[in-house]
This record gives C-alpha cells, sequence and structure tokens, in this order.
C-alpha cells in the first residue's frame, strides 16, 4: 500500500516503542518473551494502515499478532488503529519483509497473513511476487510443519498464480473462495483496501494453503 508522507510519522512511531518494533532482528526466537505468554503467532506482511491486524487482536486476544511494513507512513496509521483498540496483543513491525527468517527463528510463527499484495503483474517481476517459490521457502522455515498462509486479494490474475505457485510447491488448499463476501465465511476481518474495492462490486478472493 501507498500512501501520502505523513508528517511526524517516524516520531509517531518512535514515541511508542511499547507495540513499534525497531530492532526487530534483536527479537528474533524471543517473541514469545516480548509477549510474555505461549499464545500462538500471527503475523500480516504488508500492514496497510492497521484495520485487519488491530480487528483480529481484539477478535482474538489469545493469539498474539505482529504486523510488519517497510513504509514508515503506513505502519504510522497502523499505530494509530492500534492505539484506539487498546489492544495489548499486537506489535509492529518497521522491517523489510522480504526475508523474514531475519526477524523470526524457525517455527516461531503459527500462521502468515498475506493480503492484497503487490500483483507485480510484469513477468518480469515475478520473482517479487510474495507467493513467488523463494518466499514459501521463506515461509516454510518461519512456520510450522503443516502451517498455513492465509491469503487474500481482488486481483484474479494474481490468485490464480498464486494457486498455482502454491500448489507446485506442494502445499495444500485447504479452502479456496472465488468469492469471499459471497460466502458463509464468519471470521472475515476486512483491510482498509477491502473495504474501498468491495464497495464497489470488486470480487475478493481468498484461500487457506498449508505446508506439508
Amino acid at each position: 500500500m501507498r500512501v501520502r508522507k505523513r508528517k511526524g510519522a517516524e516520531e509517531h512511531l518512535e514515541s511508542h516503542p511499547q507495540f513499534v518494533i525497531s530492532q526487530p532482528e534483536a527479537m528474533k526466537g524471543h517473541w514469545r518473551e516480548l509477549f510474555g505468554n505461549d499464545n500462538p503467532i500471527h503475523i500480516e506482511v504488508g500492514s496497510g494502515k492497521g484495520a485487519f491486524i488491530s480487528g483480529m487482536a481484539l477478535k482474538h486476544p489469545d493469539i498474539n499478532y505482529i504486523a510488519i511494513d517497510m513504509q514508515v507512513s503506513v505502519l504510522s496509521h497502523a499505530l494509530d488503529k492500534v492505539l484506539a483498540s487498546q489492544a495489548a496483543n499486537v506489535r509492529l513491525l518497521l522491517a523489510d519483509g522480504s526475508d523474514l527468517r531475519n526477524y523470526f527463528a524457525a517455527q516461531e510463527v503459527d500462521l502468515l497473513y498475506l493480503n492484497f499484495s503487490d500483483p507485480w503483474p510484469k513477468t518480469k517481476h515475478e520473482k517479487r511476487r510474495l507467493t513467488y517459490k523463494t518466499f514459501l521457502e521463506t515461509y516454510r522455515y518461519i512456520l510450522p510443519q503443516k502451517g498455513e498462509i492465509h491469503f487474500k486479494t481482488d486481483n484474479r490474475s494474481l490468485f490464480e498464480y498464486s494457486l498455482v505457485s502454491f500448489s507446485q510447491y506442494g502445499m495444500l488448499l485447504n479452502k479456496v473462495w472465488l468469492d469471499l463476501h459471497d460466502s458463509d465465511f464468519s471470521d472475515n476481518v476486512m483491510t482498509e483496501y477491502e473495504e474501498k474495492f468491495s464497495k464497489k462490486g470488486q470480487v475478493i478472493y481468498r484461500v487457506e494453503a498449508q505446508f506439508l
């Protein structure tokens, strides 16, 4: 997600170290110590403005949530949502999510969310797609055996590409939604992007893919 540069965003993040982790490399292997419990850890790669992660944290207080984004202005908006929610079970990482092994030890994460990732439609940019095989290798490392990726997008081409990528990697497609909002799925928490485009009638796709 690209947003307009926000004045004071960096200072805003720095003033809330209890929620914003500025040196995530130092937390590798110690996330449960930070949260102070042994609850499952779910991460979102690409936080957007925080509606999803703050909503999930409120809905599931027995799960620890971590949202990652490399854009200061974006993460500052996510921080606003977290502060407003008063959820204690969420942390934000100002970090490049291209290699999550820098921040998480093997099998330290229980579930991973990819919401409305950049589709990178040009073939020459295929390796930048977050469902490309090299990213899947990273996810497999930080997730447990039979760990899951929950992927949501409004881009049909990216969705079809991702289904193939998951399958070719040997993953199991547990559940697939070709029109999420016209389904009986009751645990959905919308991102800002999702809410905006679903109001325009845009179909939302979702899949739960599992490593074997």
